[in-house]
């Protein structure tokens, strides 16, 4: 009879290498953000080859969806600034607002920059006030959020009657104001506008995206795409932003290393109140779209505040839900009932790719909303031969919703977030 010693396993002792677990290797957020990017185009390539709808992949839905994009995204980053450091941020719809008018007063008195600058301004003023009420104070931070939104309501309607009215005889909208000059990438704009005439399939496509993201490109759209990785680089990146995210996720220990989590809130949160303020100076100041008018934002704070969330937090995910948000907008303005129509066969396609993704990791409540969706939009797509003119608007957005809710992975949210801090309350 054979027994086994402690020294007969393979360990330290027996001089035996112990085996190591194999531990997948995770493919990097960046890598996957690419690999989801050409899977959108590829299916919706597929779907304007078999609907013969073109504009779904044409350059002005991709130029006015980048457009429309552009405040979603600084209000998403916007969000992540604050949220990162703890405080949740509901307010942001009202900061826009305070952009919107500081973008068309400072515009009309001095220039566009003026205008980008009075909007960041006006911006992180409502950033101070949530900063104040929430850490100084500890006002529950949905309660001062839903404040910050009516007051910024509130003060943006005071201050056009009190400015604009003797100017333009309406209260409820700026005179003109001036906007961003626009560039291009002159040759290789040209280039991709003559491949994208060609309509060949999957090229023209492609062509088309390409051509609408380097054609007629303001600076204030620049400087927001570099926001993006600049935000992820300070944040993951330095020792501001490790500390920052630390209040964020245990402000007690933070503060027993030294941080002064007080600072580190109010300048998380005014930052994100700035950035906000510029998702309202793009809503005036960019070509194509209106001088300040009244309720100009229409929930686009809120809409931030989504697609923050279904990026996990991140900024590479906030950026892709901001991006469908934008181009579901961009398409019912774009191509109008027809193209929303060519949109659910689209992401019916999707969809299907989706399910199979969270098939393969198991996760079997998120496959099965995704073939309830998949079904319910190839339902509408194959019952309706256009879609009545109310719902339009509507449609786009509900999709979006469907696509995010499926193929979000695990929210992971800062630990400490809205949580009420108090200096020396772990001592």
């Amino acid at each position: 009879m054979t027994t086994t010693t402690e020294s007969a396993r393979p360990g330290p002792e027996s001089g035996m290498p112990m085996p190591v677990p194999h531990q997948r290797k995770r493919i990097p957020g960046w890598l996957r953000g690419v690999i989801w990017a050409v899977v959108a185009i590829g299916v919706m390539s597929a779907a304007s080859y078999s609907t013969g709808v073109s504009s779904l992949t044409s350059s002005n839905t991709t130029s006015t969806a980048l457009r429309l994009a552009l405040p979603i995204l600084l209000c998403a980053l916007g969000g992540l600034w604050a949220e990162r450091a703890g405080v949740i941020n509901i307010g942001l719809e009202g900061m826009m607002i305070l952009g919107t008018w500081g973008a068309a007063w400072g515009a009309y008195y001095g220039g566009v920059w003026i205008g980008l600058l009075a909007a960041i301004g006006f911006g992180a003023l409502g950033g101070l006030l949530h900063a104040v009420a929430t850490v100084t104070f500890r006002v529950n931070h949905i309660v001062s959020g839903v404040a910050i939104n009516l007051l910024g309501l509130g003060v943006a309607k005071y201050l056009a009657n009190l400015i604009f009215e003797p100017l333009s005889g309406n209260p409820r909208q700026s005179p003109p104001v001036p906007k961003f000059d626009t560039y291009s990438a002159a040759g290789l704009s040209d280039w991709l506008g003559s491949m994208e005439d060609q309509q060949r399939v999957g090229l023209s496509d492609v062509a088309g995206i390409l051509k609408g993201l380097v054609t007629g490109v303001a600076p204030l759209t620049m400087i927001a795409i570099v926001l993006v990785p600049l935000s992820y680089w300070v944040l993951w990146r330095t020792r501001f932003g490790l500390r920052l995210r630390s209040c964020g996720e245990n402000p007690v220990a933070a503060e027993s290393l030294g941080v002064n989590v007080y600072r580190y809130k109010y300048v998380g949160v005014l930052i994100s109140g700035a950035l906000a303020g510029m998702g309202g100076a793009s809503l005036v100041l960019l070509k194509g779209g209106a001088d300040y008018l009244e309720n100009q934002t229409n929930g686009r704070g809120y809409i931030g505040l989504a697609a923050m969330i279904f990026g996990n937090w991140r900024p590479g995910g906030l950026l892709g839900g901001a991006a469908l948000f934008g181009y579901a907008d961009g398409l019912q303005l774009a191509g109008g009932g027809e193209a929303v129509l060519a949109l659910l066969y689209g992401t019916v396609l999707l969809l299907a790719m989706i399910v199979i993704v969270q098939l393969f990791r198991r996760r079997w409540i998120a496959a099965g909303l995704g073939v309830v969706g998949a079904g319910i939009l190839y339902t509408i797509y194959w019952t309706n031969d256009t879609l009545p003119s109310d719902l339009i608007p509507y449609t786009a957005h509900f999709v979006t919703l469907i696509v995010l809710a499926v193929a979000s992975q695990r929210l992971r949210p800062p630990k400490a977030d809205g949580a009420l801090y108090r200096r020396g309350e772990g001592d």
